[in-house]
């Protein structure tokens, strides 16, 4: 039963002001408000359930993968084949026949004639020093010379005189012989004839074999004589040598203040200034053959193991590429890199100097039937490193564990976690180290 009770309710009249008028009120329908009570708990629970449901679903769904703009990634396709097995180095051009060349005494720099970058030849003089003392010794040389060489002949003149003495007398001896001889015949034959006593024959006899004697004593005395003026004379030809050598030192070191290089190439450096005192074995200049140069290569240390000599080269010098073969390898690592020196065996390309910036590579070995791939980033030989692998027609790239082989300067052997014809991202992908993949695109 509805009842209605009645409640006033004031209404403006525009010409009169408010008036009270009468409402009824309605009362509701119980059973009415208890449905709406239920439909409004159902729609609660309803909405509810959704909203776990939704929730539910989120939570098992995946981050959405992060996009990548595909044209700034540098990828390469998988491949099977031989490749050359190569490690890359930077260095320099350098002279095989570099000089320096050094000071031989002590001197003053007087004047520098050339400069860095000028041709010599062997007699070209560089600069010039100077020394007094240099001088006078040099000076003192060659009168000291002067005077054992007047010495010499003064005792050659002695000498001789000494021997012509001797050789007269030997002479005179012999002749007095030959005379006592012939008169020790003659009293023999009248002696024969009973013209002459037998005392003169004797006596004359006697004299002739004791003037013989005589003879052969002095012709002795006169080798023995010559024996002495040589062995005499040597003794101050020892001296004259001995001063001519000295000459020779004094004359060298004066020639030593003007500095030449004694072959033929290209001044590269003059590390000294006019005015300045240097002293000997002070480096005074380099001089080098600029047709004859080779490359001086910086090899990291971790690739460098494999390098021996006489392995096939080449040099980029950026207006060429020149073959050459590893020369020498240096036992030590400096600053992490090893120094290993190339012969060029082909002709320089015009414009190579001496100190020239070069690019070499070294070819260690031929990596048969490999699967290979371009060298990653991040690349190193015998490691495991995450690469990303293009899938869904290039849409997409995920993660995958590559274990990588030998390595060159461009490529690297694949041991496993890619096949042949695999398309993988080889740029630095650090930046994506959180995601396994990505939206190219």
């Amino acid at each position: 039963m509805v009842t209605v009770s009645e409640s006033r309710v004031g209404v403006r009249d525009p010409g009169f002001g408010i008036w009270d008028l009468p409402v009824p009120d309605i009362a509701r329908d119980p059973s009415f408000l208890k449905r709406r009570r239920i439909r409004r708990i159902g729609y609660g629970v309803v909405l509810t359930l959704v909203l776990v449901a939704v929730s539910i679903q989120l939570a098992r769904m995946e981050p959405a993968p992060p996009s990548v703009e595909s044209e700034t990634l540098l990828r390469d396709t998988v491949k099977r084949g031989s490749f050359d097995r190569q490690v890359r180095g930077i260095g320099t051009l350098v002279p095989e026949d570099t000089r320096w060349i050094p000071a031989t005494t002590d001197g003053r720099v007087e004047r520098i004639l050339l400069r860095p970058g000028a041709q010599v030849t062997p007699g070209s003089v560089i600069l010039e020093l100077s020394n007094p003392q240099v001088e006078q010794e040099a000076l003192n040389a060659r009168l000291q010379l002067q005077s054992a060489q007047a010495q010499l002949e003064n005792q050659r003149v002695q000498f001789e005189n000494e021997l012509l003495t001797q050789e007269s007398q030997a002479a005179a001896l012999q002749a007095e012989f030959e005379q006592a001889r012939m008169q020790s015949e003659a009293t023999n034959a009248l002696a024969k004839q009973q013209l002459a006593s037998e005392l003169e024959r004797r006596q004359d006899e006697l004299r002739a074999a004791t003037l013989e004697k005589r003879v052969a004593l002095e012709q002795k005395r006169l080798v023995s004589v010559r024996d002495s003026v040589d062995s005499r004379l040597r003794v101050q030809l020892a001296t004259v040598d001995q001063m001519r050598s000295l000459v020779e030192l004094q004359e060298s070191r004066l020639q030593s203040l003007k500095v030449r290089p004694g072959f033929s190439g290209v001044l590269q450096q003059v590390p000294v200034e006019a005015g300045q005192r240097v002293g000997p074995g002070t480096n005074l200049a380099r001089v080098a053959d600029p047709g004859r140069l080779k490359a001086e290569l910086r090899i990291p240390e971790t690739q460098a193991k494999d390098i021996e000599v006489g392995q096939p080269a080449e040099v980029d010098t950026r207006t060429g590429v020149i073959a050459g073969i590893v020369s020498r390898k240096d036992p030590a690592a400096v600053n992490g890199t090893v120094t290993v020196d190339v012969t060029l065996t082909d002709a320089l390309p015009r414009g190579a100097v001496p100190d020239m910036s070069v690019d070499g590579t070294v070819r260690l070995e031929r990596v048969e039937n490999a699967l290979y791939v371009g060298r990653p980033s991040l690349g190193q030989d015998d490691s495991t490193v995450g690469l990303f692998r293009v899938i869904n027609g290039g849409s997409e790239a995920e993660r995958v564990q590559v274990k990588f082989g030998t390595s060159s300067v461009n490529l690297i052997e694949v041991v496993s976690g890619l096949k042949e014809g695999d398309e993988v991202v080889l740029s630095d992908m650090s930046n994506w180290d959180a995601f396994d993949k990505v939206r190219l695109r």
